[in-house]
């Protein structure tokens, strides 16, 4: 047995990046859901939808959506990498977490360009866009998206891994790499690195503009850079990783043993990418002063419904403080 083959043995039986991957799925399920649960809640409580909250709204969808699709890639981890759902659903599976995955990078950033535009182009006709307008961007959005991975629907991803087990990934070690799926990782990578650019820039020149104009209303531009800084930062944690390492086991092709472990890594780096429906309920709350004070009226007025029951349970629980001063009638629930 040659040394080559001893190292891709070694390689195929490693397993701590499929649990890795495995557990962040779980984790993600569990935290994201009640997060995008409560944030359709809140989002059901609020009367003015300005595009920001509908920008924010098509995000959770996408969060939404994506979560429907994790139970069956948890299900294929815990049987071994098995696929046990047939070829269509396989294909639907990816279709829907591709897509979700560029919906939430393209509202992600469309919220970061709005929070920008809002504060360095105040009078531009753009900033002073209506709802309608902004319902309009979202369902282009959806269609662009949706549309350039239709692809991924007629290409048959489920097939035969090294260890002969039929496995239902759009990324793996392909005998012969389906023509559809060249585009599939060519617009992985481009849509990562074009709205990461937009990010940054939209991070430096904020600030920047800030000191340039003195910009009157400091509150509004304050929020828009902590909205815009925990996008870029929750867009750079969650997305790079995989663009990173994918790129890195591309590199690493002649040599075996490097791309096994380059292989492994971008296993963990797209773990990172489940992460991200689990952390825009940060967003949601940073990247909106609508969407934070509706929560807390929410939450008030629920705590306050509370306070108002009286508690049976005590008979003299309520009585005049030795502070307070008792009418002449004496302390009506003054314990005796």
């Amino acid at each position: 047995m040659t040394i080559e083959r001893m190292e891709n043995q070694n390689c195929s039986k490693s397993q701590a990046a499929d649990s890795f991957l495995q557990f962040v799925m779980i984790l993600d399920l569990l935290v994201g859901l009640p997060g995008i649960i409560m944030a359709l809640w809140i989002f059901c409580k609020m009367k003015d939808w300005k595009p920001h909250i509908i920008f924010l709204f098509n995000l959770v969808m996408a969060d939404f959506l994506l979560l429907i699709s994790v139970p069956f890639r948890i299900d294929a981890h815990v049987q071994g990498g098995s696929w046990r759902f047939g070829s269509l659903w396989c294909r639907v599976n990816i279709y829907t977490l591709t897509v979700t995955r560029s919906a939430s990078i393209a509202f992600m950033t469309t919220v970061a360009l709005n929070r920008y535009v809002k504060v360095v182009y105040p009078h531009h006709w753009i900033s002073k866009l209506s709802s309608v307008a902004a319902m309009r961007i979202s369902a282009l959005i959806w269609v662009v998206v949706t549309a350039l991975r239709i692809p991924l629907l007629t290409t048959n991803v489920l097939h035969e891994s090294e260890a002969k087990v039929n496995v239902c990934r759009s990324f793996d070690n392909y005998k012969v790499i389906p023509k559809p799926l060249y585009l599939h990782y060519v617009l992985y990578i481009f849509e990562f690195i074009l709205p990461w650019l937009v990010l940054l820039s939209c991070s430096i020149q904020i600030p920047y503009h800030l000191r340039k104009r003195r910009i009157g209303n400091r509150e509004i531009v304050r929020n828009a850079i902590r909205a815009v800084m925990v996008i870029t930062t929750v867009f750079t944690l969650c997305f790079m990783p995989s663009v990173v390492t994918g790129l890195g086991s591309v590199y690493f092709q002649s040599s075996s043993y490097e791309k096994c472990k380059w292989n492994q890594a971008f296993m963990i780096g797209i773990g990172f990418t489940y992460l991200h429906s689990a952390l825009d309920p940060v967003i949601y709350f940073f990247s909106s002063s609508t969407f934070t004070q509706t929560f807390k009226k929410s939450v008030g007025k629920k705590k306050k419904a509370q306070r108002s029951v009286p508690d049976s349970g005590t008979s003299d629980s309520v009585y005049c403080s030795s502070v307070q001063k008792c009418p002449a009638s004496g302390c009506p629930n003054a314990p005796k």
